[in-house]
């Protein structure tokens, strides 16, 4: 597979025997210091095993995410705009051979009315995602064109869809220029294994049997003038060791040709789906799960980690102090998921996190987290190497906690139940006390255009 060693990468994760404690103790203090780790400080940090020193690692995980991102929680829904692929990957619903699930293309009308959807319970954010079968006589990138088209076209009262995101499969450069033009954020793709043997056993009909094109697809994307990039395994195929250390290979990789890591690192594990019998031999238990995030954190402190509603709300809640910056909420998997009489078509996996936004809203809240639906950045051209030049050192805290606390408190007042606004509300009185007096004074004016009834301002 390319650009990953994988003997040198096999020997690294395949180590055995404890770390020493001041050797733990020396590589956690670097990265204090929100310094990249190698491979081999974050391989002898997978492999601690020690409570005492799980603890420390997971404390200063704690410290970096605080000292990048401060206690902002960037919130998004995936909208799936079809579930017919050509791939038969394992361990997916949509896998070509799969009869047990009814299949759907959403026209630009049924993509419109889902996101109005979205929009009336207080999503701003949206990932929109397909399997690799577009409808007939289209191209995958003209069926995201359209949908994104669509997407930014809905509108409830005076709320819009502020950045769309793309998770794809690959295509041509000319395929991801028009993507581009069509003011997508981020482009989103997980390799899903960096097992050689691994991936082509897991994909063993259709494109992305190809594992080097998914490789070459983030290349041709930077080709075309996109700069946020988003990568991702799924945990489960192969030893998470492995795993993880292959993917931090891969960031060095990206950083070495294109001068800049990528914009978000995605951790989903593998769950359940309709109609697919597989049986992993490499799941992830919860505390294992809990190291790998840290690690992640650790070794790329200025990137974005997403998690997904595959986890269960408890364990969401910790992973979120550990290093996660990005989660959906209130998600549905299926195309049409989110009708108030939900289609039948199929889901690609089985949910964890069944909670509502406003659930989850008051479950950030409570726990001194402020949620945010910021688009700021991507708005402002703060994005791919711009971006980076103010999240390695933490200077983008600043502004992420403004925009947060800006949308915070349109979601509080147009759509929180009574309950999440009366805590909403505590924490914004709360975070106003521990800005410095020009932020507060900043902050103040926008929140007197928000009662005036403007919306949608960020700093």
């Amino acid at each position: 597979m390319k650009h990953i060693n994988e003997e040198k990468l096999l020997a690294l994760a395949e180590k055995r025997g404890s770390v020493p404690e001041k050797e733990v103790e020396e590589i956690l203090k670097k990265s204090l210091s929100l310094k990249r780790l190698s491979l081999e400080e974050a391989s002898k940090l997978l492999s601690v095993s020690d409570p005492g020193l799980l603890k420390r690692l997971f404390e200063t995980a704690k410290e970096v995410k605080q000292r990048i991102y401060g206690k902002r929680i960037v919130l998004f829904a995936p909208l799936y705009i079809s579930n017919y692929c050509v791939n038969n990957c394992l361990y997916c619903a949509f896998r070509s051979d799969n009869r047990a699930i009814k299949r759907a293309h959403l026209s630009s009308d049924e993509i419109k009315e889902q996101t109005r959807i979205l929009l009336k319970n207080g999503q701003k954010r949206v990932l929109v995602v397909a399997g690799e079968a577009p409808p007939p006589g289209k191209k995958n990138e003209d069926y995201y064109v359209e949908a994104i088209k669509a997407v930014y076209s809905a509108r409830y009262k005076d709320h819009k869809i502020k950045r769309v995101n793309i998770n794809c499969a690959p295509i041509a450069v000319e395929g991801f220029k028009k993507l581009k033009a069509s003011g997508i954020g981020t482009f989103q793709i997980f390799q899903e294994t960096y097992h050689q043997a691994t991936y082509k056993k897991m994909h063993p009909r259709g494109p992305k049997s190809d594992p080097d094109n998914r490789l070459d697809a983030i290349d041709r994307a930077f080709a075309a003038g996109i700069d946020d990039i988003g990568i991702g395994l799924l945990y489960g195929l192969y030893d998470y060791k492995f795993e993880t250390l292959a993917m931090l290979s891969h960031v060095e990789h990206m950083e070495k040709i294109h001068g800049v890591g990528p914009h978000t690192i995605s951790v989903p594990r593998i769950e359940p789906a309709e109609g697919v019998d597989f049986y992993s031999d490499h799941e992830v238990n919860d505390l294992d799960f809990k190291k790998v995030v840290s690690v992640i954190r650790l070794s790329v402190p200025y990137t974005g980690m997403i998690l997904s509603t595959r986890e269960n709300p408890r364990l969401r809640d910790e992973l979120l102090e550990l290093g996660i910056s990005q989660m959906s909420a209130a998600s549905r998997t299926s195309p049409g998921g989110y009708e108030e009489s939900p289609s039948k078509s199929g889901a690609q996996f089985v949910l964890g996190d069944n909670r509502s936004l406003d659930q989850i809203m008051g479950s950030l809240v409570e726990n001194g987290f402020i949620p945010s639906f910021c688009a700021a950045c991507y708005r402002s051209s703060r994005t791919g190497e711009v971006f980076m030049n103010l999240a390695k050192p933490g200077t983008i805290k600043g502004k992420c906690t403004m925009n947060a606390l800006i949308t915070l408190k349109e979601y509080l007042d147009d759509f929180a139940s009574e309950s999440v606004k009366h805590k909403g509300y505590e924490l914004i009185k709360q975070a106003l006390v521990n800005l410095d007096p020009s932020d507060r004074k900043e902050l103040s004016a926008f929140y007197e255009q928000i009662d005036s009834g403007l919306r949608d301002k960020y700093v």
